[in-house]
Order: structure tokens, then sequence, then C-alpha cells
């Protein structure tokens, strides 16, 4: 017999000539217009940005469809008298035309709350401040050739479309931001936190704001539902408080008697202080600590679906995330790595931490007022060199050489203003054995549309040298 998803079938019908907004036209909103358009729905897309702006596809689906839009300034000035509102991740739920339509009985939604409201099958969640992106598909690897998986949220495709597509005995992987999470109403069947660092905080209003958001991942489970989460982290630790379910710990510095550890070199699983070896690290294409805690997380994470064989042979195949400590290329014996991912200090912190060899480091970029305090020491311990670009360069610089001048160490630092002109300075500078490594502790935003252009435009730039 068939599988019916009665949910999915029951709001199908229920939004046929019923007044749709669409605001913001990224990535995970764009499918959601021709499926409306087919659903007969009465769609209006709105966008902040001018339309010169909007991608000239969008723009031609909406001129096919002839689709009702409004961008620029004050686009949100005729939201008045919808039935249900999708917004993209980055539209704060609070601006005052959306509470109003809220008030008024709209239903405030997006395309992956729905994904999570009407899946029909097992769904796996991964949040965090780092590593996320890494867990997320170390845990699609680990269990892609035993299941059919859907992989979405911040990667992958949009999946609310493909939700009729899905079967019970499917499992949708989704990697998940603070922002997407903000007015998450279903929580997955297993949620992971990585960690909880301070992130975001220049769309956030404070850094508990965002902290509630993170935690809105396992906000909703029941006691069958299980919470993966980083015992090394204070805040992660606290919410096993607040759990309704299962909670597994895994850790890089501390031997739980119960959970999953990683200790002297090696991934473990602990039961009752019993010890299982899983796998080396050494023995992965990843490299550093954090990406042992990654590691921790996926295995906890899809446990009870495979077998260990199969994660092992799995993690061990895995190539690693583009734009994380990716290699790029070797160039007079040093060797370069794009670490565009790194928009944040912690992360750049981590990257600085996965090598041994003295380090040519490339830093800077978009201002997300974050603290970058913590990243001094690091940079003086493992940095020969630092060539600094965009609008944080200035708040590193005076963090380095604070710290220089406390500690009496001294490392070159040189300010540039483009991509290609740190690229030619690190050339200038790398010697043999060294590690050129770009990892903005930024994000992208002055120069960039994204980190994967950012990183992508690294790698071409390196490519040519």
């Amino acid at each position: 017999m068939n599988f019916v998803n009665t949910k999915l079938k029951n709001f199908n019908n229920w939004i046929k000539n019923k007044k749709v907004a669409i605001i913001g036209l990224g990535v995970s909103n764009t499918p959601l217009i021709e499926y409306m358009y087919k659903l007969q729905a009465d769609l209006t897309v709105f966008d902040n940005r001018p339309e010169e702006k909007i991608d000239e596809k969008i723009l031609a689906i909406l001129e096919k469809y002839n689709i009702k839009k409004q961008f620029g300034e004050n686009y949100l000035s005729n939201l008045k008298d919808f039935d249900i509102i999708f917004k993209s991740p980055s539209c704060r739920p609070d601006l005052p035309e959306i509470e109003a339509e809220v008030k008024r009985g709209a239903k405030l939604t997006s395309e992956i709350e729905l994904v999570l409201e009407f899946a029909p099958c097992k769904v796996i969640a991964v949040t965090g401040s780092d590593g996320k992106t890494t867990t997320t598909s170390l845990i699609y690897e680990i269990l892609k050739n035993k299941y059919k998986c859907y992989l979405g949220g911040n990667i992958g495709f949009p999946l609310f479309t493909k939700i009729g597509e899905m079967k019970p005995e499917d499992i949708i992987i989704l990697e998940l931001s603070s922002f997407q999470l903000m007015t998450m109403k279903t929580s997955p069947n297993i949620a992971v936190v990585t960690n909880v660092t301070p992130n975001h905080l220049d769309i956030h209003k404070s850094y508990e704001e965002y902290i509630n958001a993170k935690a809105n991942i396992f906000e909703n489970q029941s006691e069958k539902d299980v919470l993966i989460l980083n015992y090394d982290n204070e805040i992660t630790k606290k919410f096993a408080k607040h759990a309704k379910g299962k909670v597994v710990f895994f850790s890089v510095k501390e031997k739980l008697k119960n959970g999953v550890i990683y200790d002297d070199g090696i991934i473990k699983i602990a039961e009752d202080e019993l010890r299982r070896h899983v796998l080396k690290l050494k023995d992965t294409k990843l490299r550093g600590i954090h990406n042992a805690a990654n590691i921790c997380a996926a295995i906890a994470a899809t446990r009870e679906q495979v077998e260990i064989e199969d994660q092992v042979t799995a993690i061990k195949n895995f190539e690693g995330v583009k734009h994380r400590l990716e290699f790029v290329r070797e160039i007079d014996g040093s060797k370069w790595y794009n670490d565009s991912i790194a928009s944040s200090p912690t992360r750049t912190i981590a990257g600085l931490n996965s090598f041994d060899e003295e380090i040519v480091l490339i830093a800077g970029g978009y201002d997300k007022h974050l603290d970058y305090e913590p990243i001094a020491e690091p940079i003086l311990n493992k940095v020969k060199t630092i060539i600094l670009m965009g609008q944080t360069a200035e708040k590193i610089y005076g963090v380095v050489t604070k710290k220089q001048s406390e500690q009496n160490k001294k490392i070159d630092i040189y300010k540039v203003k483009t991509l290609e002109e740190a690229i030619q300075k690190a050339k200038e500078h790398a010697k043999p054995k060294q590690i050129v490594l770009f990892s903005p502790a930024s994000a992208s935003f002055d120069m960039f549309k994204n980190f994967e252009e950012r990183g992508n435009k690294f790698k071409e730039l390196v490519k040519k040298l």
C-alpha cells in the first residue's frame, strides 16, 4: 500500500486560494514560489533589496507566473491580511509589520519549519556555533548507504518541495542556524548541539537571545527523543537540565563514564566505564581536535541506525567539507589551506590549533560585533606572519599588538585592502614547511556574497600563483 502523508495533503488542500507572503528571495524560499503557485495560492513576494539586485532567474519566474512583488526600502508596507507568512532565515520575526500580521491571525513559519512539521520520517538536526556543517555532513555520509537520506537546512537542497516523495523509513538530516531555530515550534527526533560561543551578534539582540535560539532545537522534543550535547562547552552542558528526552554527551577533554569520547588520539564509546575503541583520528582525513569532537557527535547521532563498522568506513572515507581547512596546493614548500568557513574567532582558533607547523595567517572580513580578544594569544603562539584585510582588520590588529606588548613577543603584521594583495603578501613571506592559512575569523559580507564565494576566489587566486 502506498504511503500518503496526510499532514502534507491537508496543508496542500488548505493553501488553495489562501493569501501567502514569502519574505526574502534566498535559496530556501525560491523553490516555494513554484510550489505555492501550483497549489493555486494567492502569492506575494517581498524582499528588502531593490529589484536590480534580485537574481534575474528569480525575476523571470515571478514574471512567468505574474506573481505580485514588493522590493526595496519599505518592502513590508503592504504586508496586510495574509493567511500565512514564510520568512527567510535572516528575517527577524519581531519586525513591526510581521508582528502586527501575526497578532491579527497570520501564521508565521518558514520552509524549514514546515519540513519538521510535515516530515513523515526520522529527523536528525545539528546546530552549534562551530562544527555543524562537518558534523551534519558526517552524519549524512554515515547513513546514506543504508537509508534514503535527505540533506537540508543550511546545506543541501531546500526540502519542503521534496516532502511528498519521502517515506517513513527515510531519514532527514538538517543543519540549522540560530536564525532558522528562532521561531521553530517542532523539534527533531535526534538533536545535536556541537557548541555555543558568541556569534551573529550583529543580528541577534543579545548573546542570551542567540543561546535561546540554539536551545530551541530540543525545546519541543518528547521523552522518546535524543539530545546529543558537547560536555566540554559550559552552555551546552547546562542544556541537559532542560532536556525532555535521553541525553548523550560527547567530549574531547573528559573521560566520561557514558558517551562518545576522544582520548589519547582515539575515538571511543564509553558505557559504564567500559571503553570500545572506534577509530584513530590519524586514520581519518580530518585534522584538529575540533574535528575529533565533530566525529564524536556524528557517532553519537548515528549509533542506533547503523553498526560501528559502517560508521568507521564512512568516517575514514570522508574528505571533509569544502572551505573548512581545505588543502589547496603546495607552493615552494609551503602548504596553502582554505578555511573560508571560519567566520568567527573561535573557528579560526580551531584552525590554528590544527597545525603544528609555523603559520602565515590571512584574516579579516565583515564585522559581526564579536570579541576578538581570545584570538590574540593563539595567533602569537602559532603565527609567524599575519596579513589583515576587511572591516575587522583594525580589531584584530588591536588585540594582537596589545598582547604583543604584554608578552614582549613579535610577529610580522601587514594590512592590505584586497584578497589579491593578501595572497601576494603571503607568497612573499611564506617559507618552506610553513602553512599559509586563509582563516578570516570574520564573515564575508564586506567583500563577498558568502563564505563559499570568498573561498572559491581564494582557491582560484592561489592556483594562479
